[in-house]
């Protein structure tokens, strides 16, 4: 049975040992070099360009219908035909003929007004290339802020990594006193075993820190997009900045936030889709030209050859004079479109005030226990040595050792957790501000 639980220990031992190489041996990965990988290969920020540059390409007076129109056209017709005549002299001829005829020209289209539709459509154009930077914009934060929250998520996991270190080491020193005492007959054998299950237990929670610190280096690599294998270290501290105001966030959101820019821009867009229904009501008027060549040949006919050129042009002009009254229920459904929109942007705000007011509590209240815990990591790691030292003299029993080593541990653990909230509700406030910055 010892035999057994040494040769855990060991394998436990120099699987952990391993582990802790490859991550020393591993190359460091800077959170600025993370988000410019990111920034360069992640497929929803290419998508999101490539639709801000649809959307752009897409502003042109041509597109709005406000440039005339101008085509080529060219025909060729041919046709063989054989002719039976019956003259008034009573004479018969048979005549086969090839005809032919073809035509070519050019043709213009101008609509010169349409109810300013075509100015309504220009702008809106232009606001949907507003709406698509925005997008673009949008999808950038979110994904930097995935790739630093994931990235300072590692450097919370490799601090938890190296309390669970340390904590091998506190065990593996109260295993030593025990055997050692056991060898001078001031201990029992329960007490080394003890301390070999305590060590055996910080070594498999160990092994699954570590499990969990790879997953989540996976994830780093996808964001990123590369190999997901990648092997890197990452920095060891997480500075956060305390200088936020809740009044600065909310301005700033008002001002830069994504979601609430956009609900704006539906808003003017909606007021455009009116002015587009209620273009119809006023005439469309518009002028057309063209310059055609056409040449025909009718070897059967009175005419043999026929050449003709020339220019054409014309004025167009409609009206709706009834329409069953659909131009009333389209106006009337535009309105409602403006004032859903309206409803729409204040619910977005509101909903964004919210979210703000509850990140800034965790906001708040992780600054608050990074310091109450760094306190209480101070105070448990005095109590332990106190602790060490007293197991050392005999004058305290193993479970109260473990108690403090237990006690320590943990303290570090809600230390590193406190950092990381704070973090990340600071990462997530400045994305909903459109702000953040990687120096």
């Amino acid at each position: 049975m010892m035999i057994k639980k040494i040769t855990c220990l060991v394998f436990g031992f120099a699987m952990v040992s391993t582990i802790a190489l490859a991550q020393q041996d591993a190359p460091l990965l800077t959170l600025k070099d993370a988000v410019e990988i990111a920034l360069k290969n992640n497929y929803n920020i290419k998508l999101s360009q490539n639709n801000s540059t649809i959307a752009s390409n897409n502003v042109t007076l041509g597109n709005a219908g406000v440039l005339p129109q101008l085509t080529g056209n060219f025909s060729d017709n041919n046709s063989r035909q054989s002719t039976k005549q019956t003259l008034s002299t009573g004479k018969d001829n048979n005549i086969n003929a090839h005809n032919s005829n073809n035509s070519y020209g050019v043709n213009l289209n101008w609509t010169i007004f349409d109810g300013f539709n075509m100015f309504a459509t220009y702008d809106q154009l232009k606001q949907l290339d507003k709406l698509g930077v925005l997008r673009l914009q949008d999808t950038v934060q979110r994904t930097v802020a995935n790739v630093v929250n994931t990235y300072y998520d590692l450097i919370s996991q490799n601090e938890q990594i190296k309390a669970l270190k340390g904590a091998i080491g506190i065990s593996h020193t109260q295993l030593r006193i025990a055997t050692d005492k056991f060898n001078v007959g001031r201990a029992s054998r329960l007490d080394v075993l003890n301390a070999q299950v305590n060590l055996n237990t910080d070594t498999g929670n160990l092994i699954i820190q570590y499990q969990l610190f790879k997953s989540t280096k996976i994830q780093l690599n996808q964001l990123l997009i590369r190999d997901l294998q990648s092997d890197f270290s990452v920095a060891d501290t997480i500075v956060v900045d305390d200088k936020l105001t809740l009044a600065d966030v909310l301005n700033n959101a008002q001002l830069q936030n994504p979601g609430i820019l956009s609900a704006q821009i539906n808003q003017r867009l909606a007021e455009i889709n009116l002015k587009q229904v209620r273009s119809t009501r006023y005439p469309q008027v518009g002028v057309t030209s063209g310059y055609v060549f056409t040449n025909s040949k009718t070897p059967a006919g009175f005419t043999v050859s026929q050449n003709v050129h020339g220019f054409n042009y014309g004025l167009t002009a409609s009206i709706n004079i009834f329409d069953g009254f659909n131009q009333n229920r389209r106006e009337k459904n535009a309105k409602i479109q403006i004032d859903n929109a309206g409803i729409a942007a204040k619910q977005t705000k509101l909903n964004i005030e919210s979210q703000i007011n509850s990140l800034f509590v965790a906001y708040l209240s992780g600054l608050d226990l990074v310091k109450l815990e760094e306190a209480n990591v101070n105070l448990n790691k005095k109590n332990l040595d106190i602790t060490l030292d007293k197991y050392k003299l005999g004058n305290i029993t193993p479970l109260e050792v473990r108690e403090a080593q237990r006690n320590y541990l943990d303290a570090q653990s809600k230390f590193f957790a406190a950092q990381y909230q704070s973090k990340q509700a600071e990462i997530m406030l400045k994305q909903i501000t459109n702000s953040i910055n990687i120096q």
